[in-house]
């Protein structure tokens, strides 16, 4: 089993992080995926995709004592249908990764930071943000913003939110781990101010937030 992570957190929640290094068949057995489940990723195409899927059951797995079904909302946040743990889930090629908390809403995201950020610059930030961009470790510093943003939006659940306008980032230089402060500006112009944590490992960085 790869299990990269496991990671109790001051705010009560748990962070699981799985490194995905078995084949499809390996991970199928270590999932024992629910039926209704296993039917829907049937359906899709791409392999890593599958396992992805299925490395998220596994961590599940091992992160609950008693078998959750996972399901989700028609906005596409997820939930345990037979569990009130609120959950969060991200996922690229190498690793999947939850968050979960007993009473509060949670956000998670992860990216390889060898990924090409450099789009997000136009398409997610604020020109102060990107006043605040330094040359070097342009790109890291460019993923944290895009992860920070998603996770703050997945803990929202929200249908539309302009990454730009309203989600601020509080200026930041890029550790190999640390903490961040952001604002939400709703359509009505009230703001909600959020404490995030983030942390990198193997070229990936995992970004997260817990609701007050």
């Amino acid at each position: 089993m790869a299990l990269y992570l496991k990671k109790e957190l001051e705010n009560e929640a748990t962070i699981g992080v799985w490194q995905i290094t078995e084949t499809e068949d390996e991970l199928i057995k270590l999932a024992a995926t629910p039926t209704d489940e296993m039917e829907e990723i049937s359906f899709i195409k791409s392999e890593s995709l599958r396992k992805q899927r299925l490395a998220v059951r596994a961590l599940l797995n091992t992160l609950f004592d008693e078998k959750v079904y996972l399901s989700h909302h028609d906005n596409g946040k997820p939930y345990l249908e037979n569990n009130p743990t609120n959950i969060s889930i991200t996922h690229t090629e190498k690793y999947v990764a939850v968050i979960l908390h007993d009473d509060q809403d949670c956000g998670i995201d992860v990216e390889s930071l060898d990924r090409d950020f450099s789009a997000v610059e136009k398409k997610a930030l604020s020109e102060d943000e990107i006043d605040d961009l330094p040359d070097e470790k342009r790109n890291e510093q460019l993923a944290i913003y895009w992860c920070a943003k998603e996770a703050i939006f997945k803990l929202l659940s929200l249908y539309s939110v302009d990454f730009a306008e309203q989600i601020e980032v509080d200026r930041f230089r890029y550790r190999g781990e640390g903490e961040l402060e952001a604002t939400f500006v709703d359509k009505d112009d009230d703001e909600q101010e959020f404490n995030l944590e983030y942390m990198t490992f193997d070229r990936h960085v995992l970004v997260w937030v817990v609701g007050d």
